[in-house]
């Protein structure tokens, strides 16, 4: 098996050092013998979105979010809204996340999104949302109605400015336990469409959260082979120290 991952601006969007899951998810997969190809496509690059299973953009600085968001509209907004419709797992974080949505205004100035999902961000006065942040999370089914035993939970760090808000119709990653989330307001946080995920929580997400990690490695499997693989389990004794801390983090924030 292969995965074929695309990393989009992995200079660019890489402020909290994001580039540290796509190594993540190397390692698992080539711990399992599954091959993995990463592609870097930057600025002013185009791609076929036919070539590849995972597309992956971190977070950046406004000014760096601003350089970015042209470029995606210009080169390579119709190459991700192909992509997602065929099924293939994107993820984004932070800023890379408020770049999926209609808009990210700020300081008076509206920057145009990829317009994948329905969602807006606006940087609002008050003071940054940061801090251990901690999120339950059903990806089999619907966010808004987690039942007993049917969540997992994300653990992590966010850090910004901008408050999210998602459209009445457009279903958040889940529901906030510690921290702040979205807009520290309406308990959500990140956006889930399909295989797409965007989320604030930032810096090592993946290792600190393996689960994910795997979900993101089946689903780009089945885009490329046609069928989800059982994926052989790991020894996570690290991960699972890694996510405990972070969610102890979280519950003491």
């Amino acid at each position: 098996m292969k995965l074929r991952l695309l990393s989009l601006y992995p200079d660019q969007m890489n402020i909290y050092a994001d580039r540290g899951n796509i190594l993540f998810l190397q390692h698992r997969c080539e711990w399992r013998g599954i091959q993995f190809e990463v592609t870097r496509c930057g600025p002013g690059e185009s791609f076929n979105p036919d070539d590849f299973d995972l597309l992956y953009m971190g977070g950046g600085q406004d000014r760096d979010q601003k350089a970015v968001a042209k470029d995606l509209n210009q080169t390579k907004q119709e190459a991700m809204k192909v992509a997602k419709e065929d099924g293939a797992a994107i993820l984004a974080v932070c800023g890379g996340y408020q770049l999926l949505g209609e808009s990210y205004e700020l300081e008076g100035e509206t920057i145009e999104g990829l317009g994948l999902v329905d969602l807006k961000t606006v940087r609002e006065p008050g003071p940054r949302l940061i801090g251990p942040v901690a999120i339950e999370v059903n990806l089999d089914g619907n966010p808004n109605a987690l039942a007993d035993g049917e969540a997992k939970v994300l653990a992590g760090f966010e850090n910004h400015g901008g408050r999210t808000r998602l459209g009445p119709d457009t279903a958040p990653l889940g529901k906030v336990i510690h921290g702040h989330g979205n807009n520290g307001q309406d308990g959500f946080e990140g956006v889930r469409q399909d295989n797409l995920i965007g989320t604030y929580l930032h810096g090592p997400l993946l290792p600190k959260n393996a689960w994910l990690a795997d979900h993101l490695i089946a689903t780009a499997l089945e885009h490329h082979h046609g069928e989800r693989p059982e994926l052989e389990p790991l020894e996570d004794s690290l991960e699972d120290a890694a996510h405990q801390a972070a969610l102890t983090a979280a519950r003491n924030g």
